[in-house]
């Protein structure tokens, strides 16, 4: 009599992790190329959402609104990287950075560079609400805004801690958002996410 073969789970599988330096060797050598649009999270390559329409149009409306209040006070990055740690290096959607002369052309911003992280969520929702906002708030960033294009509303998660930020309000059209580094900025929830779009 034969005993079957039990075959393993992947979850099971032992994973080869790799560090920052080893993604952007890849990247490097051309192993990985800019369309593949991936992102290392704790030392795995992870495939990101394609980009749709609303999705890019949120982004660049969030550029264009805070672009006007923040001559000379912060940087704004868009869908460029942030590196966590050593094994996680992340492209939110949109970041405001502190001021720095060489703008990141010498080293990425880390955690403590950044003043507000916009993830902006569509598919990809599931994967911003459950793993990388906790890994923002684990990192330290202070105020992570995640707009929710299928609920239409901006979460506003400030207070970050080890298990996650301690304050999320839910922001909706009437609203208006304030980023906590620049109190002065009023951004409606409306000009956001506008009624008549999906």
């Amino acid at each position: 009599m034969t005993t079957a073969t039990k075959i393993r789970p992947a979850t099971e599988l032992d994973v080869r992790r790799f560090t920052v330096a080893e993604y952007l060797a890849l990247a490097g050598a051309g192993i990985l190329k800019k369309e593949d649009r991936v992102e290392l999270i704790d030392g795995v390559i992870v495939c990101m959402a394609p980009i749709g329409d609303p999705h890019a149009g949120t982004v660049d409306t969030y550029t264009m609104l805070l672009g006007t209040g923040l001559t000379q006070r912060a940087i704004i990055r868009v869908q460029g990287p942030l590196e966590l740690d050593a094994s996680s290096r992340l492209e939110p959607d949109l970041m405001l950075l502190r001021l720095r002369d060489d703008y990141y052309r010498t080293s990425p911003p880390k955690p403590h560079d950044v003043l507000l992280l916009i993830e902006v969520a569509d598919s990809s929702l599931d994967y911003d609400r459950n793993d990388k906002l906790a890994r923002y708030a684990r990192a330290g960033i202070p105020e992570v805004w995640l707009t929710v294009l299928p609920e239409g509303v901006v979460e506003a998660h400030t207070e970050p801690t080890a298990n996650g930020y301690r304050v999320t309000r839910r922001m909706r059209a009437g609203d208006v958002l304030r980023p906590g580094c620049f109190e002065d900025i009023e951004i409606p929830v409306d000009a956001i996410i506008p009624a008549n779009v999906p």
